[in-house]
């Protein structure tokens, strides 16, 4: 008998999402570019994959927005958008604390979670997974960028045809049954121009930062003849501290389509051997610092009550746009904030707002955003990731939002769009850093 498919709400989205079984823990199976957690156990292998893991945990799928039963958006959705879903999803089906699969790109996004939401987050476990995909200067070993392209545009050609089957199951390529189903499976999750603009999105994602802030214990597992070299996975596990490495045999991207019983006896060995975490005192976090543009000359043309007054104001709007964008109020700096994000887009989208808002105030200020490992101390936040965010602020103007290469790195497909500062020695930081002004 098959689940029940539910519905979990995420902001004005419903992301559909099944449970089944009944296990000592809870495993969040994050899908890869395609889905759909009803037409899928059709397919060769995969209700009896999703079976082998809830033998051992109560296992909960979903479709990612904008795929599947989920609803459909209009925009390729952002990393922090999709880490909203999975928390949703979580809520509504009573799951304090889960570990996370990720296959293809959900790799990627489970990385982001785990060390965004690391109360959350039991463990961590990839296959055919990457932390980039597009080749860069500093990344040999991804795929040409012209070659990604070329791949856009034939896949979104025969989108519906289900001749894509050849790259998510090497192994079932020549098998027309297969491929009939796939070609359903490419009509029910997304339309040909989704599916441009989530290909597109995967071509810009860049969570190669993140990694060594993933604090959970983690396995990386990826077969000898995926479509993605295995430099690329291997890349996760040499750089997120502590992580395993296993190499598995088949050809098969989709892991379901290959040797089931291999692959989940990996995760089912790994997960239940498991013991307590720690209480986390270093999560992934974006930091953001304002300050009010020349306020000692400001207060002393108001005079003192006034300029009173006008903190108040100042402070009520903040905390406005805080609970709006769900920031955390970490301390006031005499006449700016510091503040904590779990997602960077929100962050900005904060940052915008305060500013736009004190303008009505006769009040200029700036702002600067990092994302990286902050340390917990009580209330209070500190490290190299919150000195960093201080010396953004720094480069900013009087009005201006300005962000660090990693920030605008981890806002890849969500519409905002940066002016690039150039490099800057940042007081107190080592290296030179890239910076970035908010346009818009």
């Amino acid at each position: 008998m098959q689940p029940e498919t539910r519905y979990a709400r995420s902001g004005d989205l419903s992301i559909a999402y099944r449970v089944l079984g009944e296990g000592p823990r809870d495993l969040v199976f994050v899908p890869g570019i395609v889905s759909h957690v009803e037409f899928f156990n059709e397919l060769p292998g995969y209700s009896r994959f999703i079976e082998r893991l809830a033998s051992f945990a109560r296992v909960i799928t979903f479709d990612k927005r904008g795929t599947g039963l989920s609803d459909r958006v209009a925009d390729a959705p952002t990393y922090e958008q999709r880490m909203d879903d999975i928390l949703a999803v979580m809520n509504a089906a009573g799951s304090e604390r889960a570990a996370l699969f990720g296959i293809s790109e959900g790799g990627p996004l489970g990385a982001m979670f785990a060390a965004s939401h690391p109360d959350r987050t039991l463990a961590l476990v990839t296959f055919g997974a990457f932390a980039r995909v597009a080749w860069a200067p500093d990344y040999p070993i991804g795929i040409d960028r012209e070659i990604l392209g070329q791949g856009v545009e034939a896949a979104v050609e025969s989108w519906g045809t289900g001749t894509s089957l050849g790259l998510f199951s090497a192994s079932r390529a020549q098998d027309k049954e297969a491929q009939t189903l796939w070609a359903k499976v490419e009509r029910l999750s997304a339309s040909p121009g989704g599916m441009r603009s989530l290909i597109r999105l995967i071509h810009e994602v860049d969570v190669r930062c993140v990694l060594p802030t993933v604090k959970v214990p983690t396995l990386v597992l990826h077969a000898e003849g995926d479509i993605f070299p295995l430099e690329i996975s291997k890349y996760l596990a040499e750089h997120i501290p502590g992580a395993r490495w296993v190499e598995l045999k088949g050809v098969d991207h989709y892991p379901w389509f290959g040797s089931v019983d291999s692959l989940v006896a990996e995760i089912e060995e790994f997960l239940t051997g498991v013991r307590p975490l720690p209480e986390f005192d270093r999560v992934l976090a974006t930091v953001l610092f304002t300050d009010i543009v020349t306020s000692t000359e400001r207060s002393a043309e108001v005079g003192d009550r006034r300029w009173k007054d006008l903190l108040d104001q100042h402070d009520t709007l903040i905390r406005r746009e805080l609970e709006r964008h769900r920031g955390r109020l970490v301390k006031n700096t005499g006449d700016g904030i510091l503040v904590t994000f779990d997602g960077p887009a929100r962050a900005i989208r904060c940052a915008q707002a305060i500013a736009t808002s004190m303008k009505s105030l006769g009040i200029e200020v700036r702002a600067g955003l990092h994302t990286g490992e902050v340390e917990l101390r009580g209330e209070d936040v500190t490290g190299i990731g919150v000195n960093i965010a201080a010396r953004v602020m720094d480069a900013a103007g009087p009005g201006e939002v300005v962000v660090s290469s990693t920030v605008k790195d981890l806002v890849a497909g969500s519409g905002l769009r940066f002016a690039d500062r150039g490099t800057h020695d940042l007081r107190g930081v080592p290296g030179e850093w890239r910076l970035f002004a908010v346009e818009g």
